[in-house]
């Protein structure tokens, strides 16, 4: 068998391909970001052949630094920024319209429509999909395209038209598109539409009529890790064999195996999972419920989630808008500039709020500002909300699980951020545990894959690879959590009822 494994890693901002070894270890890895594209406060898209381009180039790239070949591959595996959402023409592979990102929020009057009281408020789905009514899943994003470009929805109808997150879109490239490509999603994508009922894993037609997708439009439902089938092109002949939403691949990539095993992902937004086994959990306290995984036949694992709409995307507006740092890294040396938070709480609601409150009507806030503060307590106040948002959804979790949280695994591009990390354990009160790949959405790919291809034989062979890096230990007095605490709470409260 071939010596590696590759994963596509379709994210938000950028997408990659990284190639491990049998240790799990990153042997070599290119990526290239992708232009983020705001037509309207709000309205949040990118442009899908543009990231399919950007998907073929990293994958050459991440080859040729490696001096390696499609050969030295034994599978690929695919994870993906969840609901955004993306309608092509099945017989050109054309997109009829920009994919409208997850943070997009343009479907606010159908959610609206939805969740009207007198059909049974914004749970109303949620016994059969885990998910509270909101902007943040696919199936009213496809159905704002379906409305809104002319003609679409007859010819989705009539099976013209192929819906995909961007796990569907990047698979049906890699296998051929419109030569044969394999229309497919796997269990954990599909249960962020909306659309999938939650026991049978199965589209379910009253979601379907109720929200109005017509099934034509829809891929098949497979497993996490399977042969979906085989490359083309770059990659022709390679196992295309593992397919999982990112915050699920980055549990998988944990080795949260174990019910109440749990990891938070810090990356364009936050997302903390915890695995409550094959039977779903259902939340009473503003968290998600779906699916984490499923290998093969055996039985799906279902998860807890808690999603944060922005934290890493705040340090990029800190760049990008305000100007404050050159590079997203200094971000930090800013922040330790000072010493506190000089009394600022920034809360970034720019899309809303997601777990645990679900408020589409939030908007941003700075608050307690001074002619004292300057651009260092700007910037610790940014790096706070990260970790005062990710306190609100374990605080949640630990209701609905009725488990405390003892330690929490992070990865993602935020976890170089060692004031980042302190600031979390401090504010959670539980070490915080960095593992030696902190890039773990993509090894969860990789490993989803090469399960499917016998490359690892079984999920102890990958908890073999799982090291430690780094744990930092809480250091803040438990008083002045509570303290500030509260004051962001406050915060929060100041965010509610912008939008009318």
């Amino acid at each position: 068998m071939a010596d590696y494994v590759g994963a596509l890693d379709q994210g938000t901002t950028s997408t990659r391909f990284m190639i491990f070894d049998h240790g799990g270890q990153v042997v070599g890895l290119d990526q290239k970001e992708h232009e983020q594209i705001f037509p309207k406060p709000g309205w949040v898209e990118h442009d899908a052949n543009e990231v399919w381009t950007r998907s073929q180039e990293v994958i050459a790239g991440a080859l040729k630094n490696t001096s390696l070949s499609a050969s030295d591959l034994a599978a690929i595996g695919v994870t993906n920024q969840r609901e955004t959402t993306v309608v092509w023409e099945r017989d050109t592979g054309n997109p009829i319209h920009n994919a409208l990102v997850w943070q997009d929020t343009r479907t606010d009057k159908i959610c609206d429509e939805l969740s009207d009281e007198g059909k049974g408020g914004q749970d109303r789905f949620r016994d059969k999909t885990g998910l509270p009514i909101a902007t943040y899943f696919s199936g009213p994003k496809i159905r704002w395209i379906l409305d809104n470009v002319e003609g679409a929805r007859a010819r989705a109808e009539a099976g013209e038209l192929a819906f995909g997150n961007m796990d569907t879109w990047c698979i049906w490239n890699l296998t051929g598109g419109t030569d044969g490509g394999a229309h497919v999603t796997d269990v954990t994508n599909a249960s962020r539409t909306m659309l999938m009922n939650l026991e049978t894993l199965e589209w379910d037609d009253e979601l379907l009529d109720s929200i109005g997708v017509p099934r034509a439009v829809l891929p098949e439902i497979r497993s996490s890790s399977m042969v979906y089938g085989e490359g083309v092109g770059d990659v022709a002949g390679i196992p295309v064999a593992g397919d999982l939403g990112d915050q699920q691949a980055a549990l998988f990539g944990q080795t949260c195996f174990d019910v109440g095993e749990a990891k938070n992902t810090y990356g364009t937004g936050s997302f903390l999972l915890l695995n409550t086994g094959t039977e779903p959990v259902h939340s009473k306290n503003g968290l998600i419920t779906g699916v984490a995984y499923k290998i093969g036949d055996q039985a799906a694992v279902y998860m807890l989630e808690g999603s944060i709409a922005i934290t890493g995307a705040l340090v990029q507006w800190l760049r990008d808008n305000l100007k404050l740092i050159g590079a997203a890294p200094e971000v930090e040396e800013l922040a330790a500039s000072v010493d506190d938070n000089g009394g600022v709480y920034f809360v970034p609601a720019f899309s809303g709020l997601f777990a645990p409150y679900w408020r589409s009507d939030a908007r941003g806030a700075i608050v307690g500002l001074t002619r004292f503060v300057n651009a260092g307590h700007i910037a610790r106040a940014t790096l706070e909300a990260t970790a005062w948002q990710s306190r609100e959804v374990a605080d949640a979790m630990n209701a609905d699980s009725g488990v405390d949280l003892k330690s929490l695994k992070v990865d993602g591009g935020m976890v170089a951020n060692e004031l980042l990390m302190q600031t979390q354990a401090d504010v959670l009160g539980v070490p915080v545990i960095r593992p030696t790949v902190a890039e773990t959405t993509s090894l969860g790919a990789a490993y989803a894959a090469g399960l499917a291809v016998g490359y690892w034989n079984e999920i102890g062979d990958l908890r073999a690879n799982w090291g430690k890096d780094k744990e930092w230990t809480p250091q803040m007095d438990a008083g002045e959590r509570d303290r500030q605490y509260a004051m962001w709470k406050k915060a929060v409260t100041r965010t509610f009822d912008w939008v009318e």
